[in-house]
């Protein structure tokens, strides 16, 4: 072979060019990004619209359908997801994975255009948005501190700015604070004393705070600006308003309102740790990574803390930089480990630290070569890239153990140093090439897979490809060169380790009589191994199913949900019960978050809103080291305390690192009727209640909001000059207030809001007796022009594909999510739908089996590839069909692993019956390929089968052992987020062993079975 001629003869060349591609690695490594999981970048795309105050109804039919409509009919579109609620609309448009996301936008933003004009004038334009997934915080910064206030304006002068000026961060929200505003509360008596109304009064204020250039006058050679200010100073400027009455005569605001600078009616509450704080969410940029944006958020808080008050405190709340830290550094352990046990097999089979030196450099120069080649593909260092690596450790020394082996061989023949190394090299090379080629090309369908399987685990498979193709170009370019430079002598079969050279010609010979054993009784092999395969299946129905299983962070989330309507005070009684449980544990808790209305929790803000009724907690809870219980058991402990607080739906889940979106249970119920569709989701939660390991299972259809509806007398308020409009205007000013300028004070820009005092608007009759102005100067109640109703109505209608929809999830513990789901569909299949109704199963399950389908074609296509790549190195169809054979056995070794270890059939599992496909051939490969060589040379079939797998005995027990022992740290799920790669691990562990022990004694006798047919053939055709 050229290449290993070139490379003994130019020892320098080679290792300075292996120098030049170590430094380019090195370097490289310094710049990849750090990251917990690749990026997902899903065609998804979102139309936001804001209609304040409107009611879910009207947004659904005013808003929602409209734009529903307007998009369609856009090429691309796979499904149409809407959700209105009352004040806001959202409608997500998800495309085919092969669209072109950026001409889908331009798409989604001209169809809304066309739209524009045909929503309500009170509804906001509607924003469109790209979707995406780690567009969620990174961290969390929170100030405590007991004046709520100046926490606020702590947070917006100087903790804000301060933070997103730091590299990396896109974008930083406030929860939790209070803002201020002057409130100039009216007194009614007072007004109709005057014969006033609000808008005189607001008309009033605003003429008041108002400047104006006049133009500009010459004065000598000058040019003088008029200008007349009359903006506000001062709280008692506002107070000496002058307002006019109808007789024409002046009086101060203050004589019919008090004014106050006060805060704004407090509807959210946020406590870190119990203490009242603002807290600050962050997120990063699309292209930055999180390790180095919490890196800098970090160094800027000492900056911070400079500046803040001695009553006030800045703590970092979550970190989810701090698991990713953790999760790398776990990798980078199991990566030493598997180097290691690597190692060690080496030496323990070759007795000599030249030559383990020899192939061990194998490993850091494909680690840090497929650095180089990871920085060029532009990925980033994930647990998912740098498993791989973890993986492929002991595959990586594969290719020069085989051609180390046959060095040796040449030299114990008596072949000088460089001619050993030569002809060694150069004969195993095309095999060592084709076995490389088999594990590489397996890899090549998951590439093309589409869906979030390939989204996941292509970066793994371009990491282990990387990683592979620079230990094969090492195996034929720094192996022979350095054998040439450094194995002066032949084997040593003496020494000390003399006991493990013992060891292996005993079981050589134990081999050599089996396979002697085999080969008489061919028939009884090939049906033994079918009887042993078909018993392994029948372990299947015990695996079960997964997705993908989700790595322990040591969080924990809860949410309160109080009845639809319940008002934010009661719902703070609800959370202070809830934080009395926790404070019973607070030896195992590192922070506490909670918000109370309006949102936050892990989605930082970003959702639809929150409400009243509603709260989020997020618990970080210490190292799991240094407590005694694990976080399933605290959750646990949480959920059955939390049960006795009556009043509230209180939900405790573990947050895991996981990768898939959605629950792991979602069932989606369609029809047209929403309360059809309630009653139906009941159903659901009652049947999916009783399914073990089912675990909190919801409906989306909420209960019932109360609300009050007035309905306008259209004909008696016409009598008076009254439209809807004006009436809705009055009532919506006596109500929230109508905010009729801005004061300035400070640097800072205060609302100047108009509005009724608390006590003649806080009961149904205050709303009833609400005085109405007409145009015609009369003063109405609103019981004499409307009619008042309390009514239920719902907090949010969903749809998909523009049909009405709930959808009912759950959570599954204890059990597998496949079986889990079977369990369901068997219960709900003795259901009785109405017409027009139907349900349909997606979250983690339907994801589940969406992937395992891609995979599956990913897998034959996989296995027709390793075939093809056989059938071009031996130039023949039947040595390679031979070589397949070893494919099977890795069934037995695949169930026999997942049942051993407790494991479910999972996503990364089948990823490694892909691997495995390409990696347990490569031992058939250099048997087959050797017992070739050996009848070339004339040797007869029986003694060269012999003879071959006595002489390649060694080299596939140390490619075996060391690729297993490499994997042993992973499969074990040694450190932090080891969860997503523990059954891939184990999968090809298990396969691989067993795979050997049927590739040592099931393929000799498959290559004579189809020796003896082949020749049939050939004689008959003689005969013709």
């Amino acid at each position: 072979m050229r290449l290993v001629n070139t490379s003994i003869k130019r020892p320098v060349g080679v290792i300075m060019i292996v120098l030049a591609i170590l430094a380019m690695g090195f370097i490289s490594f310094r710049s990849l990004p750090v990251d917990l999981y690749p990026d997902i970048e899903l065609p998804i795309a979102v139309v936001a619209t804001s209609y304040d105050d409107a009611a879910p109804q009207e947004v659904e039919e005013l808003v929602t359908k409209p734009v529903e409509d307007s998009v369609g009919t856009i090429e691309g579109v796979e499904t149409i997801q809407a959700q209105s609620q009352q004040g806001s609309s959202m409608v997500m448009i998800q495309f085919s994975m092969d669209t072109d996301l950026d001409q889908a936008m331009l798409d989604v933003r001209e169809s809304v255009d066309q739209v524009r004009g045909f929503l309500p004038d009170s509804a906001n334009d509607p924003s469109v948005l790209r979707f995406d997934p780690q567009q969620l915080p990174v961290m969390w910064v929170g100030l405590t501190g007991s004046d709520q206030a100046t926490l606020n304006d702590l947070a917006e002068n100087e903790v804000e700015p301060l933070l997103s000026r730091q590299s990396g961060v896109g974008s930083v929200n406030i929860e939790g604070g209070q803002s201020e505003e002057v409130q100039v509360v009216l007194d009614d008596a007072r007004l109709s004393q005057f014969g006033l109304t609000t808008q005189d009064v607001m008309q009033g204020v605003q003429s008041a705070n108002q400047s104006a250039s006049l133009g500009v006058v010459d004065r000598g050679t000058q040019e003088l600006q008029l200008r007349m200010p009359g903006d506000y100073g001062s709280i008692e400027e506002i107070r000496e308003t002058l307002i006019q009455t109808g007789e024409g005569d002046f009086l101060q605001l203050s004589d019919v309102a008090t004014v106050e600078r006060t805060t704004t009616d407090q509807n959210q509450r946020t406590l870190v740790n119990g203490d009242q704080a603002v807290v600050t969410s962050i997120l990063k940029q699309t292209d930055a990574n999180t390790v180095s944006v919490s890196d800098e958020v970090r160094a800027s808080l000492d900056d911070v803390r400079t500046n803040l008050p001695e009553a006030v405190d800045v703590s970092v709340v979550f970190d989810t930089a701090e698991f990713i830290r953790q999760s790398i550094d776990s990798v980078f352990q199991n990566i030493i480990i598997g180097a290691a046990f690597a190692v060690m097999i080496l030496l323990l089979f070759l007795k000599s630290f030249r030559a383990t030196l020899v192939i061990g450099l194998s490993i850091p120069i494909a680690v840090i070569t497929a650095f180089s080649l990871m920085y060029f593909s532009g990925e980033t260092v994930n647990i998912l890239t740098m498993g791989g690596l973890a993986l492929g450790i002991g595959m990586m020394v594969d290719s020069s153990i085989v051609i180390l082996e046959h060095i040796y061989t040449y030299r114990e023949r008596g072949y000088p140093i460089k001619e050993a190394a030569r002809l060694g090299a150069s004969e195993i090379a095309p095999a060592v090439v084709a076995s490389t080629t088999t594990t590489l090309v397996v890899f090549l369908p998951i590439v093309f897979v589409e869906g979030i399987a390939s989204s996941i685990f292509t970066p793994l498979a371009l990491t282990v490809a990387f990683a592979l193709i620079a230990s094969l170009a090492a195996s034929v370019t720094l192996i022979p060169m350095l054998s040439s430079k450094l194995l002066t002598k032949a084997v040593d079969q003496g020494g000390r380790r003399y006991w493990f050279d013992r060891f292996l010609d005993g079981v050589a010979s134990i081999y050599q009589k089996a396979l002697r054993r085999v080969l008489r009784f061919r028939k009884t092999t090939i049906f033994g191994t079918l009887a042993i395969i078909i018993g392994s299946l029948l372990l299947i129905p015990q695996l079960g199913a997964a997705f993908i299983p989700e790595a322990d962070q040591g969080q924990i989330e809860i949410s309160v949900e109080t009845p639809s309507g319940t008002n934010f005070d009661t719902t703070n009684q609800v959370v202070d019960r809830v934080n009395n449980i926790l404070d019973q544990d607070q030896d195992v808790i590192e922070s506490n978050f909670v918000t109370v209305g309006g949102g936050g929790g892990a989605t930082g803000g970003m959702g639809m809103g929150g409400a009243n009724n509603t709260a989020s907690y997020m618990v970080q809870l210490i190292p799991s080291g240094e407590r005694d219980r694990t976080t399933q058991q605290v959750m646990q402990d949480w959920n059955d305390a939390t049960e006795d607080i009556a009043g509230a739906d209180i939900t405790v889940s573990a947050m895991g690192a996981s990768i898939s979106g959605g629950n792991p249970v979602q069932i989606q119920i369609t029809g047209d009727d929403y309360d059809t569709l309630q009653q139906l989701g009941d159903q659901f939660v009652n049947i999916m209640s009783e399914v073990d390991g089912v675990h909190n299972p919801t409906t989306s259809a909420e209960e019932s909001r109360p609300e009050m509806q007035i309905t306008l007398n259209e004909n008696v308020a016409s009598e008076y000059g009254l439209t809807q409009q004006q009436v809705m205007g009055q009532l919506r000013s006596e109500m929230m207030g109508q905010v009729a300028t801005q004061f300035r004070s400070g640097g800072d820009e205060l609302d100047v809001r108009i509005m009724t005092p608390e006590d003649s608007r806080d009961s149904i009759e205050d709303i009833r007796n609400m005085t109405i102005q007409a145009p015609t100067g009369a003063q109405l109640t609103l019981q004499d022009i409307a009619e008042l109703e309390q009514v239920q109505g719902p907090t949010t209608l969903t749809r998909q594909n523009q049909e009405r929809q709930i959808n009912v999830t759950s959570d599954v513990i204890d059990r597998d999510l496949g079986s889990v789901t079977s369990d369901i569909e068997a219960e709900l299949s003795n259901l009785e739908m109405p017409d027009g109704y139907d349900y349909s199963m997606g979250g983690e399950a339907q994801d589940m089996q969406d992937a395992f389908g891609d995979l599956a074609v990913a897998l034959i296509f996989s296995i027709f590839l390793v075939y093809a790549v056989m059938a071009v190195q031996f130039e023949n169809f039947l040595h390679p069909f031979t070589i397949m054979f070893s494919l099977p056995a890795t069934v037995v070794g695949i169930i026999g692993g997942l049942f051993i270890t407790g494991l479910p059939f999972s996503i990364p599992a089948f990823i490694g019956v892909i691997m495995l496909a390409g990696i347990v051939v490569n031992n058939a490969i250099v048997l087959v390929d050797y017992i070739n060589i050996l009848r070339e040379k004339g040797i007869e079939r029986f003694e060269a089968v012999l003879e071959a797998g006595a002489n390649r005995l060694r080299p596939i027990l140390m490619t075996t052992l060391t690729t297993v022992l490499g994997m042993i740290p992973l499969s074990i799920g040694l450190g932090q987020g080891a969860e997503a790669q523990q059954p891939l691990a184990v999968v090809i562990i298990f396969g691989l062993t067993v795979s050997m022990l049927f590739t040592l004694l099931l393929i000799p006798v498959v290559y004579t079975l189809f020796d003896d047919l082949s020749a049939k053939f050939t004689k008959r055709r003689k005969k013709e």
